[in-house]
């Protein structure tokens, strides 16, 4: 396994050399979980340890079910060795544990220093974080750890007040931000209603919640990221379970993965691989893992490669947005959609203040529930019903809730807002 000493994007290899060292570290993992890891040890049994890269495809995949049901078995170090614990919500409502070794946090730290650098951050930056490192939330240690690791400066201020990050902002000026879209963009509205300049800002790496559309055009709220700040916006995708990120490179169209960390599938509903452009589950399988190596983990979440080269250089995947969950997936009188179809629309209705949508019903069809706080104005008044209307052909049960409620239900049991409720 290779040291993490460095800031080195491998994904500029000639595509042969980024092909070569994919294989030889999967080879690698294989000998590995066969050793180390009592689940693969079990499921994996005779597979060849000189598999050829394309080959992966033959190997079994791991469910966010099998995780859960055999969460202890995926650990593949003793006690002594783990530094760092944090959970996943699981399918069965049990968390997960995720765990880290020493060399796993290191591992974090160069994939968000070369996640960082992609999409153009250097050491002279200073980058405000306005997400939390506590209540286990692994990806807001990991971006801190890749500013230190890049050799920029963080300002770890957090889910903190909009003030607070006002007040940093026109004392530090802060040349990047981290953190949740949905909140920079209500921080962007503070500052110009409040007169205070906030062009010093040039990055803005987003988390949690997705910027682009399945053309790849910037969604409402990525409208209006980038009218605050033109050209600064960029996204990213990654979960605790995979340690890996998918950053935006100055393309700013798709996620490149560093490509010494992740082999990356987009997978059909039985498990094949599916070409370039088409829509299917992100599949991860982890490099230079040690603490919870995961070979061909299914995340759950939609998505689909990019079909074209980038013209940055690199000889990596790229990743379009995510359009949904698998497990979101709704089915309305016979029509398949994400949530995000309905959020988009609300993203673009400037009265809009917050909301969160609740789904019951059974198997054949799904009942929806919007729940709608606003500005100004009113449901009917906004004609919000008919913008939903006009742009998905449902006709979905809307209420308007006060700001307040929406603020404790968007926020009150996750770092990252949660707008999805499942009750079926």
């Amino acid at each position: 396994m290779q040291r993490f000493n460095s800031v080195t994007d491998y994904s500029f290899l000639p595509y042969e050399q980024v092909h070569d060292l994919q294989e030889k570290l999967l080879r690698k993992l294989i000998v590995y979980c066969k050793q180390h890891s009592p689940y693969y040890g079990r499921t994996l049994g005779d597979c060849p340890t000189n598999l050829k890269l394309e080959d992966i495809k033959t190997l079994p995949t791991t469910s966010k079910d099998d995780l859960a049901k055999h969460n202890q078995d995926f650990i593949a170090v003793p006690p002594n060795r783990i530094a760092d614990i944090c959970f996943t919500s699981g399918t069965t409502g049990i968390p997960c544990k995720i765990t880290y070794t020493k060399r796993d946090l290191e591992r974090l730290s160069y994939n968000d220093a070369v996640g960082f650098k992609a999409a153009g951050m250097t050491p002279d930056d200073v980058v405000l974080m306005t997400c939390t490192i506590d209540r286990c939330f692994i990806a807001g240690l990991a971006y801190y750890q890749g500013v230190v690791k890049l050799g920029a400066a963080a300002i770890r201020n957090g889910l903190n007040t909009m003030d607070s990050h006002a007040e940093i902002i026109k004392s530090t000026m802060p040349t990047a931000i981290v953190g949740v879209p949905s909140f920079i963009a209500k921080l962007g509205q503070f500052l110009a209603m409040n007169g205070i300049d906030g062009s010093c800002i040039k990055h803005i790496v987003c988390i949690g919640e997705a910027l682009r559309t399945r053309e790849m055009s910037l969604t409402p709220l990525g409208e209006v990221l980038e009218n605050f700040w033109p050209g600064a916006v960029f996204s990213t995708y990654a979960s605790s379970e995979i340690a890996t990120s998918f950053t935006e490179c100055e393309q700013r169209h798709g996620g490149h993965p560093p490509v010494d960390l992740a082999v990356v599938e987009i997978l059909d509903e039985q498990g094949n691989p599916l070409p370039p452009g088409s829509v299917g589950e992100v599949t991860v399988t982890t490099l230079q893992v040690e603490g919870m190596p995961l070979i061909r983990f299914r995340t759950g979440d939609i998505g689909f490669q990019l079909p074209e080269p980038c013209p940055c250089g690199r000889h990596s995947l790229r990743l379009g947005p995510i359009l949904g969950r698998k497990a979101q997936m709704l089915k309305v009188r016979g029509t398949t959609l994400f949530p995000n179809a309905f959020f988009h629309v609300l993203d673009d209705i400037p009265q809009v203040d917050n909301y969160y949508l609740e789904v019951t019903g059974d198997s054949l069809s799904d009942e929806i529930d919007l729940y709608v706080s606003l500005k100004e104005g009113t449901l009917e008044s906004l004609r919000i019903q008919d913008k939903l209307y006009a742009r998905n052909r449902i006709h979905a049960r809307i209420h308007q809730v006060s700001q307040e409620q929406a603020q404790k239900k968007v926020f009150g049991t996750s770092r990252k807002p949660v707008r999805f409720f499942d009750l079926r």
